[in-house]
């Protein structure tokens, strides 16, 4: 079993870098205590945390496709979010996600399947250009859903329940409930 990485503890220093609105936050983050909401479209968030962030298609705002889970994911993260010029990264997250809420954004993650294949020559295009490789992390993304995401929800949504991470002998919640 996964145990849960609480990154938010680690960077009370850094709360200018996250001035993000919860509800301005793009809708394909994945679930967690980071996201990407009203972030300029000057594609940096890559160069400094390529495994995390991700550019949407239509205007390459930055949003967070996976969760930093180690301290050296935590500051490439960071590091984004200090590039991001309109501090539109938040890290707010744990406050809003329910596990109902998380449930939800499960039960509709065939809507960020669709985006992410229906944008791939967008991200090709682009990649021709920047070289920043977001047409595998789109790819990235996608498999990440169809693989660990589920385990990694599961981990998250008895964070949520429960405010600490699990031990071995927990079980954790369901993602859909029968």
């Amino acid at each position: 079993m996964d145990l849960y990485f609480d990154p938010v503890p680690l960077i009370d220093d850094v709360r200018d870098s996250f001035l993000g609105r919860w509800d301005d936050r793009t809708w394909l983050n994945v679930p967690g205590p980071f996201y990407g909401a009203e972030t300029d479209n000057c594609c940096t968030g890559r160069l400094h945390a390529p495994e995390l962030v991700l550019y949407e298609a239509e205007h390459f705002t930055e949003y967070v496709y996976r969760q930093p889970r180690t301290p050296e994911e935590l500051r490439h993260l960071v590091a984004a979010a200090d590039e991001e010029v309109f501090a539109g990264y938040g890290r707010d997250g744990d406050e809003h996600w329910t596990p109902a809420a998380v449930r939800e954004w499960w039960r509709n993650r065939g809507r960020i399947r669709e985006y992410l294949a229906d944008h791939q020559h967008v991200w090709e295009e682009d990649d021709a250009k920047s070289g920043q490789g977001t047409a595998a992390a789109a790819r990235n993304y996608a498999a990440y859903i169809d693989g660990e995401l589920a385990a990694h929800l599961r981990v998250y949504l008895f964070f949520l329940e429960e405010r600490r991470s699990p031990a071995p002998g927990d079980r954790l919640p369901l993602l859909q409930r029968s």
